[in-house]
């Protein structure tokens, strides 16, 4: 801020009041004054930089800061706040020196001005990079629900199964940044077995209204920690197996948050590993004299701990190097040096460097001159290329806090690869800080010492930050940076996922699918507006024969009324679109208005000889399969593209760097979500699609589909609780997002009669013999009202035969009126229940 302008003296603030406060009249023949000193234009529009009265001086805008606080003296209403944040928005980036400010009003278009207005972006209080996200400052504002907290006999269990030294609540709360009630509840409604859709759609007021984004954030924070708990005490039970175990060495490991901080204290006692210096010296019994050196140290004669012909202990160097070990190894797991070295290095400029290294290198030199056999010249040209690739990253250096994920992955694969050499360059400075500190205030001695002592301590300092801090640091930095740049990969690949999965469908007409192809042809399956197969064939449009076959294709058309074309992105996909645009533009299909669109056909193949397609579709050849599906992504891309791996579907970055796990948890999780929120029909939806509602699983799924095909169509969602495998919390998950609707349960209904069960006979004691269930249309099936609401519904219904909506509309009815498509007029119910109400 000091560079970008310096205030020349302070009355000049009085005017600059007051120049702000003036005419449009009068600012004109300000500028008018204060341009002549200056020889250059007067500027054209009224709108330039305020200037005070006097000529010779021009005040500089206050520093954010003045103005931060000069607002909250002084508040105004609303509206006077944003009219004052878009005079903000339209004056951006006029503070800047007088020079450029002549050369701006001469030539608005220069490079200058727009490297001054780059500048004090930066700087301007518009911009607020430090927010938290959205989602997570719901949880700060004013509570949306009743805060409640866990009750203390849970609270208590929780704390002795995870057997930490913290407060699960309180560090959830602290690394998700989510209040702790909303940590509390969250945790409860996950020991429940709720998911992710549920809580969000129907327990709104518990989680303080938070999207499902958040929510998965914290339960995957939640599930770490609690993997972090169960791995502690695996350490524990091993270290006291081998006899290691001290109270000291437990209450360390109990006390770590993170799995690289539990790493760092139990590496030193991993089975395999060898004997670190400061067991050494401690086996050798200078435990006792490091003490006495920070505690007592007058007292400390180096020269009564030698014991000749012992290793160790044969002089007085030797023992002050295990004392030194010892010193060293205290300081680096100690939590208050630990906490002061990060803290100097948050204040640093803290780099990673990345260069090509020496191997690499060396292989690019040998593949030069190879000229032998073809294969193996193949094979080191495919090296290079590897190498090549990387090219970027050969002399590359960034600041840990600016640096992109994408280049963190980068970076972790050329490592990998043996391509790249990274390191993390920690100033200088840090370490002079950290020494100085250790020396005068930490580890200082409690009593005189003499000056051998304090070589003695100053060494252990050193050493320790040099052997072991450093690497630590080392080692944090590279994990924090691929965890975070992993997360975003995964959270690039939820956005990606979930804006395909909820494209547009596009119905009502019969739509020709055609898999593109050069030798072998293009594929085509013809399917009807409820995406059931037609017809299939093969056409070659690329031969000679190209007036024969688009005879063949209007043929087609006009026999099945087909209007859509949808054409795969692959392999001579652009020369289908012009052979397809070319027979539109001459009116080839007429009197069909025909149109066509270009799709995405990524994992149409993989999907083609998958065992879902080969049961869905048995007789159908594999190439044909994929055209099938390439048409059904247009017309239902949300019941098409659950049938793929999301991780064949080409719209993530690096996911073969990440975490497979977590990968597959957080897609699997979208897709749910998606599902969910969309809703399916239960009477027409296929098991595919079924299995991914929330509470259904594969073997739920299949049972749905069985009593189906057994009994007819659902009438009702209380009809779910009769099919084999459904329990009460099942029902609970999935009841609210399974839909009747009466339009297929009448044309289902007309193809095979229902045989609903009203008393169930009794099946090899598996429990459904007591379940009564209505077999009646329920019109709020249709909806997605949740079945434990119902009667918040229904009471609404009948107090609406008394005060209808047209005459005497409720400030209920305004608000949800037309809801999800509800209609209040023609169906008895509300709107959507959200935790404790409507």
């Amino acid at each position: 801020d000091a560079e970008e302008w310096s205030p020349p003296k302070p009355k000049s603030k009085a005017p600059n009041k007051t120049a702000r406060g003036t005419a449009t009249g009068e600012k004109k023949t300000t500028a008018k004054k204060t341009a002549k000193p200056k020889e250059a234009k007067a500027p054209k529009e009224p709108k330039a930089p305020k200037v005070p009265k006097e000529p010779k001086l021009r005040a500089p805008r206050k520093p954010a800061a003045r103005r931060k606080t000069q607002a909250a003296k002084s508040p105004k209403d609303s509206e006077a706040s944003v009219l004052a944040g878009m005079e903000r928005k339209k004056r951006v980036s006029f503070i800047v020196s007088e020079s450029y400010q002549r050369d701006r009003w001469a030539d608005e278009g220069s490079s200058q001005a727009g490297l001054g207005v780059k500048k004090e972006e930066v700087n301007a209080e518009d911009f607020t990079f430090d927010e938290p996200c959205l989602k997570k400052q719901k949880t700060s504002a004013a509570c949306m629900g009743k805060p409640t907290n866990l009750p203390s006999s849970e609270a208590q269990s929780l704390r002795n199964e995870l057997n930490m030294n913290w407060d699960l609540i309180e560090v959830l709360s602290h690394l998700t940044c989510v209040e702790r009630w909303v940590c509390a509840n969250i945790i409860m409604l996950l020991r429940e077995e709720n998911t992710v859709p549920f809580m969000v759609r129907y327990r709104k007021d518990m989680i303080n209204h938070m999207d499902a984004d958040a929510v998965r954030d914290v339960q995957m924070v939640y599930e770490e920690l609690c993997s972090l708990a169960k791995r502690t005490q695996s350490v524990v039970q091993t270290l006291k197996k081998d006899g290691v175990l001290t109270a000291e060495l437990e209450q360390n490991l109990r006390n770590c948050r993170s799995a690289d901080e539990l790493d760092h204290v139990y590496s030193p006692y991993k089975k395999g590993s060898k004997l670190t210096k400061a067991r050494r010296a401690k086996a050798l019994g200078l435990e006792d004299a490091a003490s006495a050196l920070m505690n007592t140290p007058h007292t400390l004669d180096l020269r009564a701990w030698i014991k000749p012909g012992t290793e160790g202990l044969s002089s007085v160097e030797e023992v002050a190097t295990g004392v030194e070990h010892i010193l060293a190894d205290m300081m680096a797991k100690d939590p208050e040096t630990l906490t002061y070295v990060k803290t100097l290095c948050e204040k640093s400029f803290v780099s990673i460097q990345s260069s090509v290294s020496k191997s690499a290198l060396k292989e690019k030199e040998q593949a030069k001159p190879v000229q032998g056999h073809k294969t193996k010249a193949g094979a080191e040209q495919n090296k290079n290329k590897d190498i090549d690739k990387f090219q970027l990253y050969f002399d590359f250096t960034c600041n840990i806090q600016r640096i992109q994920p994408h280049q963190t992955l980068a970076i972790n694969r050329g490592e990998n690869l043996k391509i790249l050499t990274v390191k993390v360059n920690i100033p200088d400075r840090v370490k002079s800080d950290f020494t100085r500190w250790c020396i005068n205030n930490r580890w200082r001695p409690k009593t005189f010492a003499k000056e051998e002592l304090h070589a003695i301590i100053r060494n252990a300092v050193e050493d320790s930050y040099k052997r072991l801090i450093l690497p630590f640091l080392t080692r944090s930095y590279r994990t924090k940076l691929t965890s975070a740049a992993e997360k975003e990969s995964i959270a690039m690949f939820v956005r990606n996922l979930r804006q395909r999965l909820l494209v547009c469908p596009v119905r009502g007409c019969v739509i020709m699918g055609v898999d593109p192809g050069f030798r072998h042809g293009c594929k085509l399956a013809i399917l009807s507006p409820t995406s059931q197969i037609l017809h299939t064939d093969v056409v070659y449009l690329h031969n000679s024969n190209q007036q024969r076959e688009a005879e063949k294709l209007r043929h087609l058309m006009t026999k099945y009324s087909c209007s859509r074309v949808v054409i795969g992105n692959g392999t001579a996909c652009r020369e289908t679109e012009s052979f397809f645009a070319d027979l539109i533009s001459r009116r080839y299909f007429h009197p069909l208005d025909v149109s066509y669109c270009i799709t995405n056909e990524a994992g149409a193949s993989i999907y083609s000889v998958s065992p879902e397609a080969v049961q869905e579709m048995p007789d159908l050849d594999p190439n044909l399969r994929s055209a099938v599906s390439i048409g059904r992504r247009v017309q239902d891309p949300l019941a098409e593209l659950v049938k793929i791996d999301p991780k064949h579907i080409g719209i993530g970055t690096y996911q073969h760097d990440v975490s497979a796990g977590a990968l597959k948890t957080a897609l699997d999780g979208v897709v749910q979500e998606c599902v969910s929120f969309v809703g399916v029909d239960i009477n027409i939806c296929s098991e595919i699609l079924m299995r991914h509602v929330a509470g259904l699983n594969v073997g739920r799924a299949r049972s749905i589909t069985e009593w189906r095909e057994q009994h007819g169509p659902f009438i009702n969602r209380e009809q779910l609780k009769l099919v084999k495998g459904m329990g009460p919390k099942s029902y609970q998950q999935c009841a609210g997002f399974i839909r009747i609707n009466p339009q297929t349960l009448s044309r289902s209904s007309s193809n095979q009669a229902p045989e609903v069960p009203e008393k169930p006979a009794a099946k090899k004691g598996k429990g459904k013999t007591g379940v009564s269930v209505s077999t009646s249309f329920n019109p709020l099936d249709q909806t997605c009202i949740h079945p434990e609401s119902y009667h918040v519904a229904q009471r609404y219904s009948a107090h609406k035969h008394t005060r209808t909506l047209e005459q005497q509309p409720t400030p209920l009815a305004k608000a949800c009126s037309g809801y999800d498509g509800v209609d209040f007029d023609t169906i008895s119910h509300g709107v959507g229940y959200s935790g404790g109400g409507l």
